[in-house]
């Protein structure tokens, strides 16, 4: 007979993990991280000093900046190895890259979450040209954050002429995922949970690798009464853990939403916008998209254009998409980022990121920590800082346009640099392939030609030479004649 899941207590469930092991977690900023099974692995290595030289493997970054998510597992002896998308949220494990005391990597997002699948299937790996000539190429620094990081990951190859990248497939040992019910074998249901994600790959990885997986849930129920619902079969499930809803809120800003998981028939919420720069970049983003556009928002300045367009009537007129899965609806900022009000679908995180890469995005609008003359774009290291790029590279690298807003200068500093510190969207490539990219400020528009950087806007109230060009760390074409920024 098929043995069913053991419901065990977070300690007993996470004591199952061996020295050694790669551990894939689930989750999106604070939607669907299993949260009580960190927390546990945590207490776990601090009372026993187990397990021991485990590889972290995620794909987005669960955390709130502070103790929560993937920063339960920050601790020196418990971490050999991280493969991560995204760091920012979980700033403990940025410190141990930061100080060398663990080998880190920095890949695509959506590279992540796709090569989920590869592994899960004992596959070759994943094919691709994004992060091509960005620092995830080898040709650079192959996605190491640091020296301690010596281990190639990803290679260049060549096939019908054109350069494409490698991802190698990773194997799994581990899967940690959550979900809100659970019946009685084992096949888990997500009907309160913002996001599906990348759970059924870490599942399928796992257990074709031998492994075990995890699952923390909500409660327990007798039967799922429809099979597609289902989103993980109880074959792959090894150990339930049954949450009561402690340490189980839908993210990690908002204990439940009931928003995130309903339809809106064309309701969108009201979302209030303070009048300031960033809503001035944010109103001249908008007027770059179109009717019927399908468009992606980046976290932090770019989610301001959601606010304008419901400020001024246009939300109806586009689909705005988030890469972990929603599609339609509004999307969600600070720590429930990845959630969308109202949404009209929400998919797995890999089959979005099929989409983004194939080009479905029509228009995305992403933030930009610096920007060089040739308009290569850095949003993953600014000083000491390391955020991870996330999927900024696949979004950037393959929708169809493109608009960079970000504030012209950050206090004292210059944001247009003569190079940036990591080279995330590679301007060149980008102007090769004919993209339409705009960068837009509060004080100038550039766009991206041929032989780099344009200035083709002045905003009212600045002047060209001593508000514009003296800022920059170098001088950019100037178009015969400047429009103004409206």
């Amino acid at each position: 007979m098929r043995s069913v899941p053991r419901i065990l207590s977070a300690a007993e469930a996470v004591a199952a993990i061996p020295n050694g092991a790669t551990v894939a977690v689930g989750g999106f900023v604070g939607a669907g991280h299993p949260e009580m099974l960190t927390a546990a692995l945590e207490q776990r290595f601090l009372q026993t000093a187990q397990p021991q030289d485990l590889t972290l493997y995620y794909c987005a970054g669960q955390g709130d900046r502070a103790s929560r998510g993937l920063n339960h597992l920050a601790h020196k002896g418990l971490l050999k190895r991280v493969i991560g998308g995204h760091w920012n949220l979980a700033p403990k494990l940025g410190a141990l890259a930061l100080a060398n005391e663990i080998e880190a990597y920095n890949f695509p997002q959506g590279i992540l979450s796709v090569l989920l699948r590869e592994s899960a299937a004992k596959r070759g790996g994943v094919l691709s040209q994004v992060g091509l000539n960005t620092f995830i190429d080898p040709a650079l620094s192959g996605g190491r954050m640091n020296s301690r990081t010596s281990e190639q990951l990803v290679e260049r190859i060549e096939l019908d002429g054109q350069m494409w990248l490698r991802y190698r497939p990773v194997p799994i040992h581990v899967g940690l995922i959550r979900a809100t019910s659970a019946d009685a074998r084992g096949n888990l249901s997500m009907e309160k949970e913002a996001l599906i994600g990348e759970v059924l790959p870490i599942a399928q990885a796992a257990k074709n690798h031998g492994g075990i997986v995890i699952a923390q849930v909500e409660r327990l129920v007798d039967q799922i009464s429809d099979p597609k619902s289902v989103r993980v079969p109880g074959i792959l499930v090894d150990f339930l853990v049954v949450s009561h809803g402690i340490q189980h809120d839908q993210t990690f800003g908002e204990t439940f939403n009931e928003d995130f998981v309903k339809t809106g028939n064309g309701m969108f919420p009201q979302v209030e916008m303070d009048p300031s720069v960033r809503k001035t970049i944010a109103r001249r983003a908008l007027r770059e998209i179109l009717v019927g556009d399908i468009v992606n928002l980046g976290i932090g300045l770019p989610e301001c254009v959601a606010s304008v367009a419901a400020e001024t009537g246009r939300l109806s007129e586009m689909t705005l998409t988030v890469e972990s899965g929603p599609i339609g609806g509004v999307p969600a900022s600070g720590l429930s980022f990845g959630c969308s009000a109202f949404p009209e679908a929400v998919i797995d995180q890999p089959a979005q990121f099929d989409f983004y890469d194939g080009g479905g995005i029509d228009i995305a609008v992403l933030g930009a920590l610096e920007v060089d003359p040739q308009g290569s774009v850095n949003v993953t290291s600014y000083g000491d800082r390391f955020a991870g790029v996330g999927g900024f590279t696949n979004i950037a690298q393959n929708a169809k346009r493109i608009v960079f807003c970000c504030t012209f200068r950050a206090k004292e500093k210059a944001k247009f640099v003569r190079a940036v510190q990591h080279v995330c969207f590679h301007g060149p490539t980008a102007a090769a392939k004919g993209q339409r990219v705009l960068y837009v400020t509060e004080r100038a528009v550039f766009e991206l030609a041929q032989n780099g950087l344009r200035l083709i806007e002045i905003a009212e109230g600045f002047d060209i030479q001593t508000d514009v060009l003296d800022q920059m760390e170098f001088q950019p074409c100037v178009a015969n004649s400047l429009n103004p920024v409206l």
